[in-house]
């Protein structure tokens, strides 16, 4: 195998773990002696020191991980802060409620009931992984339909979905109720 081509496989193997994987791993993975690939994770790691890069290649004991270099961190703090604190719009939460009370359900049915097209909110939920596909429901064109997940539960300092809020007329305040039943 290429030199080239070899050292390419084990960065894209080393990236592609996401935590740390052992040279052997790895190895086994690229088709290559475990210990031509320790060779080349030295040299990776190496030609990322010389170059300054913001990655460096962590080693603990027999494992290998890419990481941030420390010089860093505080910006890819910053970068991570934002994008999971970034406030959800309302319609993005009118979205997550529909589907919270009536999972599963299908996009045209949160279209429904909102009055308007709810694609981006629905991306924007499934990025953040507070909802997931639950698969297809029967009907005609068999739509994907959409729940909540354990990140939804947790976010909202829920145990379980029986700890949402109750929306019935019935257990609201006895004032608004009896607006209600005037209009």
């Amino acid at each position: 195998m290429e030199n080239n081509y070899l050292k390419g496989a084990v960065e894209a193997g080393l990236f592609a773990s996401g935590e740390p994987i052992s040279a052997g791993r790895i190895a086994e993975a690229v088709g290559a002696d475990p210990e031509r690939v320790e060779l080349i994770l030295q040299d990776i790691s190496r030609e990322l020191d010389v170059r300054g890069r913001g990655v460096c290649v962590l080693q603990l004991e027999d494992r290998y991980q890419f990481t941030t270099r420390n010089t860093y961190s505080g910006q890819v703090r910053n970068v991570l802060d934002n994008r999971k604190n970034a406030p959800l719009s309302q319609a993005a939460l009118e979205v997550l409620a529909i589907i919270a009370y009536n999972q599963p359900v299908s996009r045209p049915f949160i279209d429904q009931v909102r009055g308007v097209d709810s694609s981006s909110s629905v991306t924007s939920l499934l990025s953040r992984g507070l909802i997931a596909e639950a698969g297809r429901l029967d009907l005609p064109g068999r739509p994907v339909s959409f729940k909540t997940t354990d990140v939804f539960l947790r976010s909202f300092g829920l145990s379980s979905l029986e700890d949402l809020p109750s929306v019935s007329v019935e257990e609201q305040d006895p004032e608004q109720g009896a607006d209600l039943q005037e209009d």
